[in-house]
């Protein structure tokens, strides 16, 4: 694996980390290379102490990592690459397949697969690039509709479908892929997931941190393109997905892309930047960049037709908290009309972070003398259930990526779907100058409670 842009943020606190813990849990061959390409002139050993974590197993995993100086738009880095790689391909005695990993920012992609398919390291050690190799590329997968469909045309021209690999790591957690266990596989949900028993779904997700020292790949990307082009897709796509044909990869892919292809946008989407956000590290002094955004939207398919996804993802937010909430309709019995029922009453939430799992609100009788309804719920936790929380996310992609699985991986005409969506909302916010401001580790403005509220309804959390 060739991981470009190795000295960054993703590689250090994901992809690093990930292949050292599948390596402690032997699920790496005795035999691999990892090769990290980066500008900083630095000695196999530089890199490897650029992670060293205090563990035994560390010097043996580090022994299979070593690096290359070059500069991306450079061709002299990639033909020491070469040599390096041709090198490994001679002590094997085989031809290794490669993966090519582009951890770097969006704006690197074009001129490194450029310099990948100049110089033929694409198409592995010359018999033939379908076999030998693999990109894997990180979103945001371009930054509109034009920019992605270029960005494909050029992965198209390069590689084949099957080569390429387009990270969203949402996809890889357990609970996102355990909404369709839980849908499919218990067969006293899927009768009522639909529109005469669902009231509405709402979808937070909220980190407490600031953008730390990613000023310069936050700053004029915001989180509409960070978060709401991919992560919101998928967990859209997971609640309101038809049951696929086959557990396969393509069968999957196609409900997903049937779901992302049938959104439509019901009101406009509220910006926010955080009150501290022009303080930070690489900020323009005049960024309209939204830390916070929010929204309403409808699955126009038969099985949801009419019910509203509320959705709001911010930074410098009260808590870290990722997850998915769907509201059943609150029908009071005839029996206890006189006593009075909650609010809300049945909800399914996926926790998708920071605890991993599942709950279910129902109602219950409030013990004392006099009849009194009360919600409480029943809880699901990974780590409880199972004694684990499985593979993190990088973990799982890693195998799939090695084993050739592209089921949890983007494909071509779910971002065009997603890009079409998103784009009309940049191209709004273009011509008006409202970026709304809210309070540090707040819940956002103000605008995105009275959003929900106006429909008569409140935020869970």
């Amino acid at each position: 694996m060739v991981i470009f842009g190795a000295t960054g943020d993703l590689a250090h606190s994901k992809l690093i980390p990930a292949l050292f813990s599948l390596f402690k849990q032997g699920k790496l061959p005795e035999d691999f290379f990892v090769i990290g390409f980066a500008r900083r002139e630095f000695s196999d050993e530089d890199f490897q102490n650029l992670f060293s974590p205090k563990e035994k197993q560390w010097e043996e995993f580090a022994s299979h990592l070593s690096y290359q100086q070059g500069e991306f738009q450079d061709k002299n880095g990639y033909e020491e690459l070469i040599d390096k790689l041709n090198s490994i391909d001679k002590k094997m005695g085989a031809c290794i397949t490669r993966f090519f990993y582009l951890a770097t920012p969006p704006q690197n992609y074009e001129v490194i697969l450029d310099f990948l398919s100049s110089s033929k390291l694409s198409e592995g050690c010359g018999q033939g690039s379908n076999k030998w190799t693999r990109i894997i590329i990180e979103k945001p997968f371009g930054k509109d509709l034009e920019t992605s469909i270029a960005l494909d045309k050029k992965l198209s021209h390069i590689f084949e479908e099957k080569q390429i690999f387009r990270v969203d790591h949402y996809l890889g957690k357990e609970t996102v892929q355990n909404m369709l266990a839980f849908r499919f596989a218990n067969g006293i949900f899927e009768p009522v997931w639909n529109k005469n028993f669902i009231d509405h779904v709402q979808i937070t997700f909220a980190e407490k941190e600031g953008i730390k020292d990613r000023g310069k790949f936050f700053d004029g990307l915001g989180t509409l393109r960070d978060v709401g082009q991919n992560h919101l897709m998928q967990l859209i796509a997971g609640v309101a997905m038809e049951s696929p044909k086959s557990f396969t990869k393509e069968d999957l892919r196609d409900a997903r892309a049937k779901v992302i292809g049938s959104l439509r946008l019901d009101t406009e989407v509220i910006r926010g930047q955080y009150k501290s956000y022009k303080k930070e590290k690489d900020i323009d002094k005049n960024s309209k960049t939204e830390t916070f955004v929010a929204t309403k939207l409808f699955v126009e398919t038969e099985r949801f037709k009419g019910v509203p996804f509320y959705f709001r993802a911010g930074k410098k937010m009260q808590k870290n908290l990722v997850e998915i909430s769907v509201v059943f309709i609150q029908t009071c019995h005839i029996l206890f009309k006189e006593y009075g029922c909650p609010e809300i009453g049945n909800v399914i939430t996926f926790r998708i972070q920071p605890d991993e799992g599942i709950s279910l609100r129902f109602i219950a009788k409030k013990p004392g003398g006099k009849l009194s309804l009360h919600p409480v719920n029943m809880d699901f936790s990974y780590k409880e259930g199972f004694g684990t929380k499985g593979l993190e996310a990088y973990e799982k992609i890693l195998i799939d990526i090695f084993s050739g699985d592209q089921m949890l991986f983007n494909r071509s005409d779910e971002l065009a779907s997603s890009w079409k969506l998103i784009t009309k909302v940049l191209k709004n916010w273009e011509t008006e100058d409202k970026v709304l401001t809210y309070d540090d580790n707040s819940w956002g403005p103000k605008e995105a409670e009275d959003l929900i509220k106006k429909d008569g309804r409140s935020w869970i959390v």
